[in-house]
């Protein structure tokens, strides 16, 4: 064994909302430790959520989490000369670290002309993803394709 086992820091819930996954979502969007400004942009946003949707943003962004999250991907394996592209199942971490980039990057891809500021990117990236449609759910979308389209190298996992 090359080194020991690193210990898997357990994140603790952010200061309004007491969730996990917003206090994850803050944590990504934060840039050279500014945590205070991800923290207003965030909540800017689940703000908005509020608003838009009439309803409980934090449900919101749950249920954009649950339909952002992939079930299915593939990773490259060596067979032979051969690469090909495995279809594997997707651990509970790695999806929550894929759907939280995916709406990430869904909503600083969206144009400026419509949006203004991120908050109201993110709010409205959140909002799609709860309604099974933007950037981020194509994204999954076209992970699971692929992860179908190569199904026939399923038994090529390790």
């Amino acid at each position: 064994m090359r080194s020991k086992k690193v210990t898997k820091r357990i994140i603790t819930g952010d200061p309004i909302y007491h969730s996990r996954l917003v206090n994850k979502l803050i944590n990504k969007i934060m840039k050279d430790g500014k945590k205070s400004i991800a923290q207003s942009l965030v909540y800017k946003a689940l703000d908005s959520v509020k608003t838009e949707s009439k309803g409980d943003p934090l449900v919101i962004f749950e249920r954009a989490m649950a339909n952002v999250s992939p079930k299915m991907e593939v990773k490259p394996r060596r067979v032979g000369g051969a690469s090909y592209q495995v279809p594997i199942e997707v651990r509970g971490d790695r999806k929550e670290a894929l759907a939280l980039r995916w709406i990430i990057g869904g909503a600083k891809g969206k144009s400026n002309n419509q949006f203004h500021s991120f908050d109201q990117k993110l709010a409205q990236e959140l909002i799609d993803a709860s309604n099974n449609t933007g950037s981020a759910v194509k994204k999954k979308e076209d992970m699971q394709k692929v992860a179908n389209a190569n199904r026939a190298f399923a038994h090529f996992r390790w």
